[in-house]
C-alpha cells in the first residue's frame, strides 16, 4: 500500500505507486508511528524542492523519524517532475538544489525588478497564490493560454495541463500521456494552475526539469 506522499500539480497529496523526480517538504505533517498524514497539510510557507539523494548520501526513512532528536522530521513528499511541484505552489531548495534555487531567484529578482529577493518575500508571494493554501484558481483567456510560458500548468474540466511548446500536454503520476492538443478551441473554461510568481520566474527565463515523457 503506497504511502500518501504524491503531489498533484494543485497541490494535493494522494497515495499512488508511481515514482517521482523531485522530492520536497512542507514542514512536519505526518505521524510517525503510523506513517499518515496529519490534518494539516503544512506547518511552514517555506514549500521546497528537493533532490531524492541527499548531498552528503543520508538516507531517510519515508514518514519515519528523521529528526536528530527521534521526533518525525519533515515529511517527504513526491513530485512527477519539477513542472508539476512549480504548479503545487513549491520552489527549488537552496540547501540541496542551491544552483537551480539561485536560478530561480534571478529569475524572480529580474521578473520584478528587485536587486537581491529575500527568500521570506519569495516564500511569502507564492503561499498567497498557492491553490493548497486556499488561493482561487484564475480564470484565462485562451489568448492568456497561449501567452504562458512553458512549464506553466493549467485545469481544463478539472485536469491538469502542462504548457510546452505551444502544446497542453496532459499530466499524470507517471508522467503526461495522450495526445498533446492545441491551445486553441479549448473545450472548457482554462484555470491557472501554477502560482503567478512562479509563471513570472518561467517567463523571466528559469527552466524547470521535465519528466522524459514530456515530449
Amino acid at each position: 500500500m503506497p504511502l500518501q506522499n504524491r503531489v498533484d500539480p494543485f497541490g494535493e497529496i494522494h497515495a499512488n505507486s508511481s515514482r517521482g523526480l523531485f522530492t520536497g517538504n512542507r514542514g512536519v505533517i505526518h505521524d510517525p508511528d503510523t506513517r499518515t498524514l496529519l490534518k494539516r497539510r503544512w506547518t511552514t510557507k517555506a514549500w521546497i524542492i528537493c533532490d531524492l539523494v541527499h548531498p552528503r548520501g543520508r538516507k531517510r526513512e519515508v514518514f519515519g523519524r528523521n529528526a536528530p532528536s527521534g521526533r518525525a522530521g519533515w515529511t517527504e513528499l513526491f513530485f512527477t517532475d519539477e513542472v508539476t511541484a512549480l504548479a503545487a505552489g513549491h520552489r527549488p531548495c537552496f540547501y540541496c538544489r542551491r544552483e537551480a534555487a539561485k536560478r530561480y531567484a534571478t529569475a524572480f529578482a529580474d521578473a520584478f525588478g528587485l536587486a537581491e529577493p529575500r527568500v521570506a518575500e519569495i516564500d511569502g508571494r507564492l503561499h498567497a497564490e498557492r491553490l493548497a493554501s486556499g488561493a482561487n484558481a484564475r480564470e484565462l483567456s485562451e489568448s492568456e493560454v497561449r501567452s504562458l510560458p512553458d512549464g506553466a500548468m493549467i485545469s481544463l474540466s478539472e485536469k491538469p495541463f502542462a504548457l510546452n511548446r505551444g502544446k497542453l500536454l496532459p499530466w499524470g503520476f507517471g508522467g503526461y500521456a495522450g495526445t498533446p492538443s492545441s491551445c486553441r478551441s479549448l473545450p472548457a473554461p482554462a484555470f491557472l494552475i501554477t502560482p503567478a510568481t512562479s509563471v513570472a520566474v518561467l517567463r523571466a527565463g528559469y527552466r524547470p526539469v521535465w519528466h522524459p515523457s514530456a515530449p
